[in-house]
């Protein structure tokens, strides 16, 4: 089912089948600012990822000396949420853990995902309480999809109200694990700003770690923002389907990401983990402005 959110500068809709935005409209013009999920090229618009951003190594993790399986990205994306709070600026959507996901991640849990529309922005909140008796180690992240011309917009970073001078990110193993390899790449930049292009993808996402930016727009030709993007999240990615010269970019603001090549697949040593005492809640998030 789709739920709006609607104000004097965007209509938002969004589906309650993985709590996922589905279309941003910009009223002053009617343009879309989300891609339309085209699978020729990625069949998805903006999935919420939990409990596993990226991948496990080998799709694995081992918890109490039990092995549990499971695909990229986890599994929220593919779960219906029911809809908690609906009116005309925020909705609330819930998802809470049953046989199936049992089977895959050793957790009960409670995820509430929270999306405010005020003027031209709209705020997605994530809580994620631990309704276990024990610890509870999880990941979630966001990857939203925003329409854009890679031959002619560009990336621009920004840190604490200043342009970054540069940008380090790690790459993904060529050896189709989805898993992070030990390269980076050093990206300088010009006033903040970072040409796309398909050879700037050519490696996958950009998995950019260590806070090393708390917002990051799309600029058009003429150096108009079409969307910032803000977080305080300890890491994100930036990613374009690998050699598709697809219409799009995503801007991921993640808290967690995949393993290493080689990784122990221990789930309580997973680097950018986060940790839950029973009974604990996290709260967390980004903006996206339009």
């Amino acid at each position: 089912m789709n739920f709006v959110l609607e104000n004097q500068q965007l209509k938002v809709t969004v589906a309650s089948h993985g709590a996922e935005v589905k279309s941003v409209v910009r009223k002053a013009d009617g343009r879309e600012m989300m891609w339309q999920a085209d699978p020729a090229f990625w069949g998805r618009t903006s999935p919420v990822l939990f409990p596993v951003v990226g991948c496990y190594y080998e799709k694995k993790s081992i918890f109490g000396g039990k092995t549990y399986e499971m695909g990229q990205h986890g599994f929220a994306r593919d779960m219906e949420f029911a809809c908690l709070r609906e009116d005309a600026s925020e909705l609330v959507f819930e998802l809470r853990e049953d046989a199936s996901t049992l089977e895959k991640y050793p957790f009960a849990f409670c995820l509430q995902v929270r999306y405010v529309l005020t003027d031209g922005t709209l705020a997605v909140e994530w809580t994620v309480e631990n309704t276990n008796a024990e610890t509870m180690y999880f990941s979630i992240g966001a990857h939203p999809a925003f329409c854009c011309d890679l031959d002619r917009e560009v990336l621009y970073f920004e840190k604490a109200g200043a342009s970054c001078k540069e940008i380090v990110a790690n790459i993904i193993a060529a050896d189709g694990s989805g898993c992070l390899s030990d390269d980076c790449d050093r990206y300088e930049l010009e006033e903040g700003k970072l040409a796309m292009s398909d050879a700037l993808f050519a490696k996958d996402a950009l998995v950019v770690e260590g806070a090393q930016a708390d917002a990051v727009s799309i600029l058009d030709g003429g150096g108009k923002r079409l969307v910032r993007v803000t977080c305080d999240t300890p890491l994100f990615g930036v990613w374009s389907p690998v050699g598709k010269h697809a219409p799009f970019v995503c801007i991921e603001p993640w808290y967690g990401r995949c393993d290493r090549v080689g990784f122990s697949q221990k789930l309580e040593e997973r680097e950018y983990g986060n940790v839950l005492a029973a009974g604990e809640r996290f709260v967390g998030g980004y903006t996206m402005q339009f």
